[in-house]
């Protein structure tokens, strides 16, 4: 079963370079690459029950074996993000499919947009399975060149602009983590995952203390934590509609994942639990109160990406497994949730001519379908039970009062209150697009017109155009699967909690890449310091 781990890497890279050669035929390129996602989908669920009951999936590409060869690991947590993004992925493409059936290629030009979001889902999914550095850094890189195409389709100046922006962000971010790889090696001979737990132990404090600031800052920056998100606002919301939502759901995901491998894996020792806790809290402060001042939904929803990173962060930051599952539970409730409302931001945008609440009015009554499809996901960002939100916020509240320390009960009070502030946010998108009547929608001068054409906020009309019956579709889709993170929250959640008590210690990791018995030292290094018995 170890041969279907590059699998989920191969076919959709394979797919890529097959719709390339069919670039000319557009219906051609939406069935590869359906097929190639729909082929990872069933790939991650299948590899989701075998890890799930028998451990780890680990293989050492080439035959060379660990830690010299190249390794490519699935345990629990990978096996459930690959999932989710499988999903994800289908139904943001299925979204652009319908978008480009209306608009041809206006939007997303289909000959170079599909092999592109094909490389993109590769760069993903090869990040999730990595177990070295250096290729989590190639997983990285084809995220990068990849996003930058999707991110600048369009050619348009505002386009151009957030483009330059997350390349240059970008690349300081590599150059980073690259110099922290490079460090990494002079001091432990490896850039294999588990090896590099294993030999941590024995590099100075100081010393491990200045990799672990370096590897956190690189993650930090894609991942878009406080103070490293200021990039974000203006660089998703330019892209088109299916791409800002894949983005949203994906990317800073897989930052998030890299600093939990860095925590559990790395550095499991609590060296810098207190900072990541004060990183936490300020990305949820900062990026809420970004949240509130925003009129257009897009940027709106951008800066509530960025502040409920820290409820992920916080999870992590606890340090306990209770912390972690409930962190990973809430990863997963973030990508379908954050995807679909960034979906039906591109319908509102479809419907209205703009996403601006100060030029949107009446929608309730013109569009109820799309009304009911942001209300849904919207009460499950803000954490209204009974929805995944909530419980995945309550699991962060459980297990920081279980931690017990002064900063956990300050982390409640001010998670509690940025959920509130969430729901006012999207509450007020509510009542101003779609409750407030269209005839007290006020026309705004020619100089306050003239300032938000030229503000970052996608703000600036745009006709109103036809909504396909796929695009409709799509966003129910993922609806249906948001919900479905309610209804499946018992099973979804006791999973979660195996995968957070699976990488809490790094033993079950280190067994399954360098062979049974090799972690013996790495757990006695963390039970010792934590004070449990090896």
């Amino acid at each position: 079963m170890n041969a279907l781990v590059p699998l989920v890497v191969l076919v959709p890279l394979l797919s890529a370079a097959g719709a390339l050669v069919f670039g000319r035929r557009p219906r051609l390129q939406q069935l590869i690459t359906v097929g190639a996602l729909g082929a990872v989908l069933v790939l991650s669920a299948v590899m989701l029950g075998i890890v799930d009951n028998d451990g780890p999936l680990a293989m050492s590409v080439g035959g060379w074996t660990a830690p010299f060869g190249i390794a490519l690991v699935v345990d629990r947590l990978s096996a459930l993000l690959l999932m989710v993004s499988a999903i994800v992925l289908l139904g943001v493409l299925l979204f652009s499919v319908g978008q480009g059936l209306a608009d041809g290629d206006e939007e997303t030009p289909v000959s170079i947009y599909y092999p592109t979001y094909l490389v993109l889902s590769a760069g993903v999914f090869n990040a999730f399975i990595a177990g070295d550095l250096f290729n989590l850094y190639v997983g990285f890189e084809i995220l990068l060149v990849a996003s930058y195409v999707l991110i600048t389709l369009g050619g348009t100046e505002q386009r151009i602009r957030a483009g330059i922006t997350y390349i240059v962000v970008s690349l300081l971010s590599s150059l980073l983590f690259l110099a922290s790889i490079a460090m990494i090696y002079g001091a432990t001979g490896t850039v294999n995952l588990a090896q590099i737990s294993l030999r941590m132990q024995e590099v100075p404090e100081d010393l491990r203390i200045v990799l672990h600031v370096m590897l956190l800052v690189a993650f930090g920056i894609k991942a878009a934590v406080f103070p490293l998100a200021f990039w974000l606002p203006d660089s998703y919301p330019t892209a088109p509609a299916p791409v800002t939502a894949v983005f949203a759901g994906l990317l800073t995901k897989v930052g998030v994942y890299a600093i939990i491998r860095t925590e559990t894996l790395l550095f499991p020792l609590p060296e810098l639990n207190t900072a990541l806790m004060v990183v936490a809290l300020f990305t949820l402060v900062v990026g809420i109160l970004g949240a509130v001042a925003q009129v257009d939904i897009k940027r709106m929803l951008s800066f509530t990406l960025i502040s409920h990173i820290g409820y992920m962060v916080l999870g992590v930051a606890l340090g306990t497994a209770a912390g972690m599952s409930a962190a990973i539970f809430y990863i997963v409730h973030h990508i379908v949730v954050q995807t679909t409302l960034f979906l039906s931001a591109g319908l509102i945008e479809r419907h209205g001519g703009s996403t601006s609440i100060n030029r949107l009015g009446g929608l309730l009554k013109s569009a109820p379908v799309i009304a009911v499809l942001f209300f849904v996901p919207m009460l499950n960002l803000g954490g209204i039970p009974p929805f995944s939100g909530f419980i995945g916020k309550l699991a962060l509240f459980d297990a920081s009062a279980r931690e017990g320390s002064a900063l956990a009960y300050v982390f409640m009070g001010v998670g509690a209150a940025v959920s509130l502030l969430t729901l006012y946010a999207l509450a007020r998108v509510w009542n101003l697009a779609f409750w407030r009547r269209s005839e007290e929608v006020e026309d705004y001068d020619s100089t306050i017109t003239a300032l938000l054409r030229s503000a970052p906020e996608m703000g600036s009309p745009r006709e109103q155009r036809r909504i396909p019956r796929l695009m409709t579709v799509a966003t129910t889709s993922m609806v249906a699967v948001s919900v479905a993170l309610t209804v499946l929250a018992g099973p979804l959640y006791a999973f979660a909690d195996r995968a957070g008590q699976n990488i809490t210690g790094p033993g079950t990791y280190i067994d399954s890449v360098l062979g049974p018995g090799t972690s013996a030292e790495a757990d006695a290094s963390v039970d010792s310091v934590n004070g449990s018995a090896p």
